[in-house]
């Protein structure tokens, strides 16, 4: 198990790989972020998308599940995020893109008001299948800091 004691900063680490279907680029859009352009590739054909693109947000989503997957791959004994300082939608993600993460740690400090928990900043990077960096952000994240009875990692 992971805890704020193991986190260090300048740290980093790549994972996920997410195929973006235009099924659930349709899907997500219909339910959530119904713009023409998240729909078909007439309307988005009007855009400079120039095709059906994802949502921003769900780009958001499909980085979510990767991250959700690499923290039960890697336990950590996370407590949740308090939210995000940045977010960057940088180029369009389309169907049949293949996505995957790059993570960094900037810093990251115990609570002043929780000492059972630290927070960590890090910095997110989400790159398609050509290496073409698609969307950033930096956000924070808690995390339990060591029992006195957990073995170290």
């Amino acid at each position: 198990m992971q805890y704020f004691e193991d986190i260090s900063v300048g740290a980093t680490a790549s994972f996920g790989h997410y195929a973006v279907t235009r099924e659930e680029v349709t899907a997500f859009a219909a339910k959530y972020d119904p713009q023409p352009f998240h729909l078909s590739d007439e309307a988005a054909a009007q855009t400079h998308f120039g095709r059906l693109s994802a949502s921003g947000w769900h780009t958001c989503a499909m980085v979510m599940a990767m991250v959700v997957e690499n923290l039960k791959a890697n336990r950590q004994a996370g407590l949740g995020s308090p939210g995000i300082d940045m977010l960057k939608w940088l180029k369009p993600v389309y169907p049949g893109d293949a996505l995957r993460c790059e993570t960094e740690i900037l810093e990251k400090r115990v609570s002043a008001s929780r000492p059972e928990m630290g927070i960590y900043k890090s910095l997110m990077r989400v790159f398609n299948q050509d290496d073409v960096m698609v969307m950033t952000f930096v956000s924070n994240g808690l995390v339990q800091t060591r029992p006195k009875d957990a073995p170290a990692v």
